[in-house]
């Protein structure tokens, strides 16, 4: 469906999958409450076999840690999480490697110098919570907490998530079940069961091409960086052959694995983007909604200011701001989150809107995959 007005995003979806690379996919549009945009096409699965549906559930890989932040954000306002609190206050497990005062809000703004494993991991070792975070806890930082941001691409699930587990007893995976995605009857999951595992459309990526340079970039690369790149090995095209697995769709990888529809990634948002509330649900308090926004530390990342060509940017409480840049839109304020190959949500609460877009062919752009910027353009011409 597509609301008188909202042209512009049906047009620029049908685009992205005749012109821009799309396989399948399916964005959602809310505006003040309302759903205006729910469109799907393409193709579930390589073979070009499958069609996609209403129920196809996709691998969101980071646009899920907008999920966990909104987890994180819910148990602060019960009381039981504190941001400016020790890690080791919850897991105290946590306080070796000299991380005894590390604050819970550096997780969820990337700067507990915590961005890569020191010892080498398998992609296997991901799907074990217990070896995972203990692990992390051992870890001394790779750089001073707090004086940089550095992008946590997979540990920051297994952070945020191992407090969230000791804060409130249940892991990531069941307080989404039963504290999110059940309320809002969002079709949004960490952790799968095989029933949902047969609705999954299949990941596809395209290798490199030939004359990448991959070597001379890795080169300028600091230890840390290539530790969050690397380890494990997660490039291209080998990443969407990972998130086929029964054994990845299964696991609670809560940086990187979330699965759900755009329909249900919009509905979290929508509780941002509504002040803690979404038909008729809160989940959040409405200041609660406003402290994930805020700003802690704009700089240039040590792992995405590479593919951003050195660009300024700035991590809110789990998500990222729009800033002026306009990741997320004009306003500088919204704030979103993009997953490895192009996903992404947002919210834009002055606006009334959010916004996700779900798809299986991933893309190659680090940050502002044409296809995004194509619907979030079309999005606020529409509202303009």
């Amino acid at each position: 469906m597509c609301e008188p007005g909202f042209g512009a995003v049906a047009d620029a979806f049908a685009t992205n999958l005749a012109e821009r690379g799309d396989l399948g996919a399916r964005v959602c549009v809310i505006h003040e409450g309302r759903v205006v945009v729910d469109q799907w096409g393409g193709w579930a699965d390589r073979a070009r076999t499958v069609p996609w549906t209403a129920n196809t559930l996709t691998n969101m890989w980071s646009s899920t840690k907008g999920v966990i932040a909104l987890a994180a954000q819910m148990l602060v306002d019960r009381g039981q999480l504190d941001l400016d609190a020790p890690v080791a206050t919850y897991w105290p497990e946590f306080a070796a490697g000299g991380k005894e005062s590390l604050p819970v809000r550096y997780l969820l703004s990337h700067r507990a110098g915590l961005c890569g494993f020191r010892e080498q991991v398998t992609i296997d070792d991901l799907t074990e919570w217990k070896k995972v975070v203990s692990t992390l806890a051992a870890m001394e930082p790779w750089w001073e907490p707090g004086t940089v941001s550095g992008y946590h691409a997979l540990t920051y699930g297994w952070l945020v998530g191992e407090v969230i587990r000791r804060a409130d007893g249940r892991s990531p995976g069941r307080f989404i079940a039963e504290e999110i995605a059940g309320p809002l009857g969002a079709d949004v999951h960490l952790g799968l069961t095989s029933d949902d595992q047969a609705r999954c459309a299949e990941m596809a990526m395209d290798p490199p091409p030939p004359d990448s340079d991959v070597a001379a970039m890795f080169a300028q690369l600091s230890p840390a960086v290539i530790a969050a790149l690397t380890n494990p090995p997660m490039a291209a095209p080998f990443a969407a052959d990972v998130a086929n697995t029964a054994g990845w769709r299964a696991a609670e990888i809560p940086a990187a694995n979330g699965h759900g529809t755009a329909r249900g990634l919009a509905e979290v948002y929508a509780v941002l983007a509504g002040g803690g509330e979404y038909d008729g649900v809160r989940l959040l308090s409405s200041e609660g909604a406003e402290r994930i926004r805020e700003g802690q530390g704009r700089g240039v990342d040590l792992l995405l200011g590479a593919g951003m060509a050195g660009a300024p940017m700035e991590f809110a409480l789990g998500v990222i701001l729009s800033g002026p840049e306009g990741q997320y839109g004009p306003n500088p304020r919204a704030i979103g989150h993009d997953g490895y190959g192009g996903s992404f949500g947002m919210a834009d609460p002055e606006a009334g809107l959010a916004v996700a877009w779900v798809m299986n062919k991933m893309g190659s752009v680090l940050a502002g995959d044409p296809r995004k910027v194509a619907l979030l353009d079309a999005v606020y011409e529409s509202l303009d």
